[in-house]
Order: structure tokens, then C-alpha cells, then sequence
């Protein structure tokens, strides 16, 4: 099932030949806007605080908590069709995944990229930007990072090369949500689409299943600051989406008061008019997968009544776009 109610749409819709990119808009008065962003993103590098885990490493030297250095690590680059349709549209989202990640989910089910960067290459900025334009005329929509948290530096210099050689769409920064308030300030006025996945409300079920107790307090938070740089989504007349956040929710087994509680905050406290994703593809991957013994309250699939209870809480919130 992959509907959303569109009504009002029309609120929400914004004509293509009006939309300008938000960092182009940046750098109208100067390429050096940007450049301030590169230089300030590559500064922080010397004493991490990229993300919340603060681990003050100098990543020109060594690799941080998240094991990634002075260059990012991308597993893969291709145009995606399985992200939400203002996404993929009907020539794809450009995505770069990154390997390696700032959690530690045990559910995960990119485990062979996040936890074990398989199969992964490490690239200069200006690599990465060479892939982002070829993405562009392929014809993808967007330029979709994937797990970016822990290399918003390398991510904004390979925006500043790229945008050099001629990039023009859309920038989709998708995220775990556990981000520093350091790196979306550097990501301001930059990014068009934030794509939050906001997994977990309870402190001690984000530790046991996220390895962090602080993610629900570093969510909520960045989260609304997220919102209140880029408003609710906005798509053209097609559909495609332009700007705003598109949030996502994996429902889990035994989660469904996470589910409820993280509804209520999103209605109450960001937008009743945010595009919500309440995704049902949760399976045992990762280390639930693995070691079974260790995880069994995860080693199943959701039900439809879960499922359905999930939408119901969303509805109850007084959510409406929501994509099913």
C-alpha cells in the first residue's frame, strides 16, 4: 500500500520555472558564501563535533567514533526508484551512499554498508562531485546523500566543486536524525529537502537498539531545525518535491507507543501539515539477524494491526500527508 492524501495539495505546490535551488540562491552574491561554509566544515574536522557523539578526534589524522577520516567512503551512486515518489519521480533520485554511519543500529538493514562499508571506495570532494553531476544529466531529480551525519564536511566541499561544474537540482540530505545543531547550521540555506528518519522516542530502547540513550532528546530537537529552515514540503505541478522535510518512521514490533509518542511531538511541536512516511518493510537484518538470542522481541515482521494502528495514531495527531 503506497498512497497519501493529497487535499489541499495546492497549498503545497510551487511552479518549477520559480523554484531556485537553495544554494544557488546562496551564492548570488558570491561563490565565497559557500566557500565560508567549506572552510568553517573542514576547520571542525580538527576537533570533531561533526555529530552529538563530540569524539574531538582530528580526522585529518585518524578516524573518528565513526571510523571515516579526512575523506568520505561511498558505497554506491545510481538513481533510486524505491524512495518516496516526490523523490523518484519517474527518472529516479541521484543517491550517494556513504559508508559507515554515527549509530550503531542493530536492526540495520544497510548492515554491510553502515557497520562494515563493504565494497565501499574513499573519494576526494571533487569526486564525489564529479558523480553528483553525472547523476544530474542522467536525468535524476535530486541529488540524494544518504547517511551524511557523519561527513557534512566533505559533503558541503563536494557541493562547492559541484556547483562550480554546473549543478542546478535539488539536494536531499537523508538522515538518521542524529545530527549536531554545528552541522545543520552549515547545512543551512544549502540543503532543499531534509529526509529525518525519527526512529525511537524511549531513551533505553534507543540504547539497547541504537547505541545511543540520547537519540529521542538529539531528534526532537534537530528535527524542528530542520523544519524551520526548509517549511513543509513543496512539490511542482508534477508532484516532485522541491523543498521542505519529508519524515520518515519505520514501525517496529513492540514499538507502537514510540510510534504514537514521536506522531503527537511531530503534529504538536513542528507541523500538522508535515509529509509523513509510515514505512512497514521492517525485517530482522543487521545483528538481529545475526544473533538472534540477543534481539528476540525483533525477530519478526510487523502485523497489518500494527501497521494500521501506526496510520491511526498519525491520523489521531492530526497528521494528513500521510505516504503509506
Amino acid at each position: 500500500m503506497r498512497n497519501f492524501k493529497t487535499e489541499p495539495e495546492k497549498n503545497f505546490v510551487v511552479h518549477r520555472k520559480d523554484f531556485v535551488p537553495a544554494y544557488l540562491k546562496l551564492i548570488e552574491n558570491g561563490l565565497w558564501r559557500l566557500k565560508e561554509k567549506v572552510d568553517r566544515a573542514l576547520e571542525s574536522l580538527k576537533d570533531c563535533r561533526i555529530c552529538p557523539r563530540n569524539c574531538g578526534v582530528d580526522r585529518y589524522k585518524k578516524v573518528g567514533v565513526c571510523r571515516v577520516g579526512r575523506y568520505a567512503l561511498v558505497s554506491s551512486a545510481f538513481p533510486h526508484f524505491g524512495e518516496e515518489r516526490p523523490l523518484r519521480g519517474w527518472r529516479g533520485s541521484g543517491t550517494i551512499f556513504f559508508a559507515y554511519c554515527n549509530l550503531r543500529c542493530v536492526f540495520c538493514q544497510n548492515f554491510s554498508i553502515s557497520w562494515k562499508a563493504e565494497e565501499s571506495l574513499e573519494l576526494t570532494a571533487k569526486e564525489i562531485a564529479q558523480i553528483m553531476i553525472k547523476l544530474q544529466e542522467i536525468g535524476c531529480h535530486n541529488i540524494n546523500f544518504v547517511t551524511p551525519e557523519h561527513v557534512v564536511p566533505q559533503v558541503i566541499e563536494s557541493i562547492y566543486y559541484a556547483v562550480q561544474m554546473g549543478l542546478r537540482i535539488p539536494i536531499v540530505y537523508n538522515t538518521s536524525s542524529y545530527d549536531s545543531e554545528e552541522s545543520l547550521e552549515i547545512m543551512k540555506d544549502v540543503v532543499d529537502i531534509y529526509m529525518p528518519d525519527f526512529k525511537l522516542w524511549n531513551p533505553e530502547k534507543s540504547w539497547r537498539y541504537l547505541g545511543v540513550r540520547d537519540y529521542p532528546d538529539v531528534a526532537k530537537k534537530i528535527v524542528k531545525i530542520m523544519h524551520q529552515q526548509v517549511g513543509d514540503l513543496v512539490v511542482d505541478e508534477n508532484g516532485l518535491a522541491l523543498r521542505g522535510i519529508i519524515l520518515r518512521h519505520l514501525v517496529m514490533p513492540g514499538c507502537l507507543e514510540d510510534t504514537k509518542k514521536i506522531m503527537e511531538y511531530i503534529s504538536n511541536e513542528i507541523s500538522k501539515d508535515t509529509f509523513v512516511n509510515i514505512m512497514d518493510q521492517y525485517y530482522p537484518a543487521g545483528l538481529v539477524e545475526q544473533k538472534p538470542r540477543n534481539y528476540p522481541e525483533l525477530t519478526r515482521r510487523i502485523t497489518y494491526e500494527e501497521y494500521k494502528q501506526a496510520v491511526k495514531y498519525a491520523q489521531d495527531a492530526g497528521l494528513w500527508r500521510i505516504y503509506m
